[in-house]
Parts: C-alpha cells; structure tokens; sequence
C-alpha cells in the first residue's frame, strides 16, 4: 500500500491528514525540494497541527493577515489608477503565487512552500510602490529594503510576537530578491515567478493605459518570448522547467533569461522612469517624506513610539488610501464653517 493513503488516526479515529501529507511529500517529491516534516522549525517550538503540514499553515496565516489584506489598496506601476483592471500590489502578489506554483508543481517542488513564500515576499512595501520605498531609503538610517521589511511583518509586526513562521519561509521571503540566496529551490522559483509575473503585467497595464504602443516593444525580444502577454508568461514558464527540472538549481535558458532582462530593461526606459505612468510620483513621494518627518517629530502619533523604527513600521505599512489621508489631516486646512 502506497505510504501516502489515508491511514486512521489512533488519538482521534479519523485520518491522520499532516500525516499522510507528510508521506506524500516524502515519497514523491523532488530529491531536492524541500518537506515540511524536515523543517528547520520555528523561533518558538508549536505544537503540530493535526490537518495541515508546517508549511500550510504558515501559508493560512499570511493569508490571515492585516498586512496581507492592505496589499490591495498599495501600488503595483500605476499611483491612483482610475480603472478597475489595473494591478495592485495585492493583485500582483496572487499572479507570483499562482505562476510559482505551476512552476513548483512541475519540477515536483514543495508547493505549498512555494506559495508561502510568494504570499508573503511584498508585505513589507510601502505605499505608492517603489517611490514610496525609495523615500524611506533616503529617509531612515540605513536605508530601508522592502525583503527586510517583509521579514519584519511576519516576524515583529503582525500580532504580538510575530507570526512564527518556519525558518524556510522566513529564508525565503527574505532572499526572494536577486541579491538573496535563498536555502531553499522553492525560494528561488518564488524570485523568478516575481520578475515574469511582473514585466509581463506590466506591459499589460502600460498598454491599456496607453503609456506604451505594441509596436514599441523589441521585436527581437518578442519573436524570442511570445507576442502575447499568455504566450510570454507560457514560453518562460516551460523555458525555466525545462532548464531546472532535476537540476539543484533553478534556472532559465540564455536565451530566454537574455530575453526576459531585455525587456525589463526596456520598462526601466519607458514605464519605470519618466513615463506618463510616473507623473504622480514626485507628488507621492512628497507625501511620503512629510508623513514620516511629522511623526519622527511627534513620535507619540505613531503606534510603538520607538523613534525612528516605529515611524518606519508605521509609515512602510500604510496603504496609498491611508496615506493620502493622513496628509490631508495633517497638511491640508480644513474649511471653516462657522455655525448657522
């Protein structure tokens, strides 16, 4: 009998579900992938949950959390988009998620590692995207990372003592970026699921916002990727499988990778940087800077009331909305009405 069927569970009498998934991973993943029965653990010993493996519910508590749900309302490209089809940084996170998993799932990975980590790899970005981090670089002693910041969440941040993730889906979310190197294969897939996922949305939005034409886009780059936002993300993903499939390593194909890069390239020069896309940033990024010098000078508005740590937390994890709202208490005067 194969070891991953459902067994009876001699405490309850019911299936033994971390179990079995346990023996599944055990007997049909990659020899490289990671398994949830040999984490490295948490900071704080738990005990087991009886459905779900370790890293299922670090997945269930990402989901659960304040950070998680203010995604939707911080910026992806576009400040303020007027538009219903737009990405968020939210909407963005659940394309990484599900083209990481696709990828994890061929290359018979840890799936539901995988998909913590892209859950969780953006929690830390401020509002009104990269403006808003490249503010708080300037701003705060140091500088300011949105992977650390995302570590921070999930560590100090969500709810007393953090949200005591294992150490794998902590490693990833905080080496998902280039520079990181990760300890985990489903960390890495989790870096590349994030620049497919976002050049290929975001030429998506930059032609729907008219910023760019498709006949702009390099035809070289286009008869080596696809010419469809589907066929692009399909010839990366099936490019990175073929490439790393029982390999130790996770890669994409010269060609490919020389493709993908170009392209990024290509919207650091007409999305990115001086676009019609951007034309609000300079204004957010004002936002940004006269919130967190008010409340570096009146610490006691801003919850922890630990100087300049505290204003960072509070500052990186406002959404655009709220930002925006915030200011307008502050900066902008009301108008008088006197009584009737």
């Amino acid at each position: 009998m194969p070891p991953w069927l459902p067994k009876r569970c001699p405490e309850t009498g019911g299936a033994c579900l971390r179990a079995d998934w346990e023996a599944w991973e055990n007997a049909a993943l990659s020899p490289h992938a990671a398994r949830a029965s040999e984490s490295r653990g948490r900071e704080r010993p738990e005990e087991e949950d009886a459905i779900r493996t370790a890293f299922q519910r670090d997945r269930d508590r990402i989901i659960h959390s304040k950070a998680f749900r203010r995604l939707k309302d911080k910026t992806q490209v576009f400040l303020a988009a007027e538009g219903d089809h737009y990405r968020t940084r939210l909407t963005h996170t659940l394309e990484v998620a599900q083209i990481a998993r696709t990828i994890a799932r061929a290359l018979r990975l840890n799936e539901d590692l995988t998909e913590a980590v892209a859950l969780g790899h953006d929690l830390g970005h401020t509002p009104f995207g990269h403006a808003g981090e490249d503010v708080l670089t300037t701003l705060y002693p140091g500088g300011f990372r949105h992977n650390e910041q995302s570590l921070r969440v999930v560590e100090v941040l969500e709810r007393p003592g953090g949200l005591n993730l294992t150490f794998e889906v902590r490693d990833g979310i905080l080496n998902h970026i280039a520079a990181g190197t990760p300890a985990t294969l489903e960390a890495r897939v989790v870096h590349f699921s994030d620049r497919i996922a976002y050049v290929n949305h975001d030429i998506d939005d930059a032609l729907r916002g008219q910023v760019l034409a498709e006949e702009e886009i390099p035809s070289a780059i286009l008869d080596v990727l696809g010419r469809t936002h589907a066929q692009r993300i399909s010839t990366l993903v099936q490019d990175l499988v073929a490439s790393s499939y029982g390999q130790e390593r996770i890669m994409l194909s010269p060609a490919r990778q020389d493709a993908l890069s170009g392209l990024r390239t290509f919207l650091f020069e007409r999305v990115y940087v001086g676009s019609d896309a951007k034309r609000e940033e300079e204004k957010a990024k004002g936002v940004v800077s006269a919130l967190y010098q008010a409340y570096l000078a009146d610490v006691d508005r801003a919850p922890g009331k630990d100087g300049k740590e505290a204003v960072r937390d509070y500052v990186a994890g406002m959404t655009d909305r709220f930002a925006i709202a915030a200011f307008r208490r502050m900066f902008v005067p009301k108008e008088f009405r006197p009584d009737d």
